[in-house]
C-alpha cells in the first residue's frame, strides 16, 4: 500500500565533531520519504525553489517516489545550518531561511487522494489539517511535530491530534506538550488528545511506544560511529510507516515489528551526512541489522 507523505525538502548546512557538510540535500519529507521507500511506494508533497537541481530529483525518483506533488516555484530553496556537539541528541540551529516554504500551501494531486497511508511531516498543524481534508478516507493517519508548533499553535494541534492514529514526538517535545516530566504520564495525556498510538523518539535511547494500554520501549542500535544524526526522527517515521504500509498489518504486535524497522533505517541513515548512507542501503543490510536488534534485545522467561 502506499504512502502519501506532505513535508518539506529543503538544502542543509551541518557540522558535527567529526566533519561537516554544507549545502547538502535535506527536509523532513525527504528523509521520510527515501527512508520508506525500501518497503513501499511513497507519493511526495512539498515545495522547493528553482535553484533545486535536477540530479536531486533524479535521485528520488531513483528510489520510486512519485514527485506529481513536488512543486518547483520561483525563488529558493528552504535552508536549515544548525550543529552538534557531542551531545548527538541536541541540535542547535543556527541559521533558518524558509524562502519558498514560508508560502508552502499543500495540494494534494487528484491521484495521492485515496493513498491508504498518510503521514503528515513536521509542518504547521494547520497546514497539516488542510492535506488531511483533501485525503480520502485512509487507513492510517500519522503526524509528526515539534517544540515551535507546541509553543506557538497548541490549539490547532490539539485539534489536529483528534484525526491522527498514530503520534511521533520527541521526549522533550512530549513532555512540553503534556506539561509532565514522566514519559508514562505525559503519554496518557497526549493519548486523551485522540491518538490510538503513541511513538516517543528518545534518540541515542530508542523509542518508547504507547498503545491500547500496551508499551513496548525498543532501544537504539549501538554504532562505532556516528556522523550526522539530522533527519534520524524522520528516517525513523519512514522506515517505521513504509514497514506498516507494506504489510497493512496495525495490530500492536506489528507495529512493534514497525518501530524496529524505523530504528533500524534511523541507524544506518546516521552513519554519513545527508542522505549519502540511505542512498547506497540495500534490504539484505537492513534485514540483517533488524535481526542484530531482535538478538541484541532477546533475553529468556525466568
Amino acid at each position: 500500500m502506499s504512502i502519501l507523505v506532505v513535508g518539506s525538502v529543503a538544502f542543509d548546512s551541518v557540522e558535527t565533531p567529526f566533519g561537516k557538510a554544507d549545502e547538502v540535500l535535506g527536509g523532513s519529507a525527504t528523509y521520510f520519504s527515501t527512508s520508506a521507500s525500501y518497503f513501499t511506494d511513497v507519493k511526495l508533497v512539498a515545495v522547493v525553489g528553482e535553484d533545486f537541481p535536477d540530479e536531486h530529483i533524479a535521485g528520488l525518483k531513483e528510489k520510486g517516489i512519485d514527485l506529481a506533488g513536488l512543486k518547483k516555484v520561483p525563488g529558493k530553496t528552504f535552508r536549515w545550518k544548525g550543529r552538534y556537539d557531542y551531545d548527538l541528541n541536541q541540535a542547535h540551529t543556527l541559521e533558518t531561511h524558509l524562502n519558498v516554504f514560508s508560502a508552502f500551501n499543500p495540494e494534494v494531486p487528484e491521484s495521492y487522494k485515496d493513498s491508504p497511508f498518510v503521514f503528515l511531516a513536521n509542518i504547521d498543524p494547520e497546514l497539516q489539517m488542510k492535506v488531511l481534508e483533501q485525503v480520502r478516507k485512509p487507513k492510517l493517519i500519522a503526524c509528526d511535530t515539534m517544540n515551535f508548533w507546541i509553543e506557538g499553535k497548541p490549539d490547532a494541534l490539539r485539534k489536529l491530534l483528534k484525526n491522527v492514529d498514530l503520534f511521533v514526538i520527541n521526549e522533550g517535545e512530549a513532555r512540553e506538550f503534556s506539561g509532565h516530566a514522566s514519559l508514562v504520564k505525559a503519554a496518557k495525556a497526549i493519548l486523551s488528545c485522540g491518538p490510538k498510538t503513541l511513538i516517543i523518539k528518545r534518540g541515542e535511547y530508542g523509542a518508547l511506544m504507547f498503545n491500547g494500554g500496551e508499551m513496548f520501549s525498543a532501544p537504539a542500535y549501538p554504532l562505532e560511529e556516528i556522523f550526522d544524526p539530522t533527519g534520524a526522527g524522520d528516517t525513523f517515521a519512514g522506515g517505521l510507516m513504509g514497514y506498516l504500509a507494506n504489510t497493512g498489518d496495525l495490530s500492536e504486535e506489528n507495529i512493534r515489528k514497525a518501530i524496529i524497522f524505523g530504528s533500524v533505517m534511523a541507524s544506518f541513515n546516521v552513519e554519513a551526512f545527508s542522505l549519502n548512507r540511505l542512498k547506497t542501503l540495500t534490504l539484505p543490510e537492513i534485514k540483517a541489522r533488524y535481526s542484530e536488534f531482535k538478538r541484541l534485545t532477546h533475553f529468556e522467561d525466568i
